[in-house]
């Protein structure tokens, strides 16, 4: 037999797009993951400007990603851009040692954001394909992602150019979206359930009725 379509349960994602930010350093690869993503293919990109958005369909759920530019000029627009975000995608590039304090240093702010507060944290660690890339465990020190303690959080070393790694830590960030949304759902649906069996009984006790008429 067939779930009943009755179940609250069924229709928590169905139809819904959930929004991802993708964010990190200029250069760090965000756009290229993206487009891996969406078209399963390598492009050639160029530094984006403003911000480019896609949906895609991954665990039967339409993630909407937002790649937004990483430019120092222009982080500081990044706030609009948070509210009704599920989770964050933090893009990395291992290979560029000059730069990771910098991006720790962005990652830091964010996460003290109270938009993005308890949104799950996929980290990228892109290009792991280059030379030298800085491993994993290094990586997460730097990152300081040790210290993040408000949220669930997963870093993925990923080597773009041969899809290595993404769709991994896509199936991590998709599998927390869905429990945040069910036990959400289930804390809703069973405060409704509760309130409804603490509702009292408006049927009126009529104690006339049970009066003995004396006749004198």
């Amino acid at each position: 037999m067939g779930a009943s379509s009755s179940n609250p349960f069924n229709s928590i994602f169905k139809n819904k797009s959930i929004k991802i930010l993708m964010l990190g350093l200029d250069g760090a690869g965000k756009t290229t993951i993206l487009y891996k993503l969406m078209l399963n293919e390598v492009v050639t990109t160029i530094s984006t400007l403003g911000y480019n958005v896609e949906t895609i369909q991954h665990k039967h759920l339409n993630l909407t990603l937002w790649d937004l530019a990483g430019e120092e000029r222009i982080r500081s627009l990044w706030r609009p851009f948070y509210n009704k975000c599920s989770a964050i995608i933090f893009v990395v590039d291992s290979s560029d040692r000059l730069r990771v304090e910098e991006a720790a240093a962005e990652l830091s702010k964010l996460m003290k954001e109270e938009e993005l507060s308890g949104c799950s944290l996929l980290i990228f660690a892109t290009k792991q394909d280059c030379i030298s890339p800085m491993e994993i465990p290094e990586l997460t020190d730097v990152l300081g992602l040790h210290e993040i303690r408000d949220r669930k959080w997963y870093i993925q070393p990923t080597k773009t150019l041969e899809g290595v790694g993404i769709y991994e830590g896509l199936d991590w960030l998709s599998s927390k979206i869905i429990e945040e949304r069910k036990q959400k759902s289930f804390k809703l649906f069973g405060s409704k359930n509760k309130k409804q069996k603490q509702k009292p009984n408006n049927i009126p006790n009529n104690n006339n009725n049970n009066r003995k008429i004396q006749m004198s």
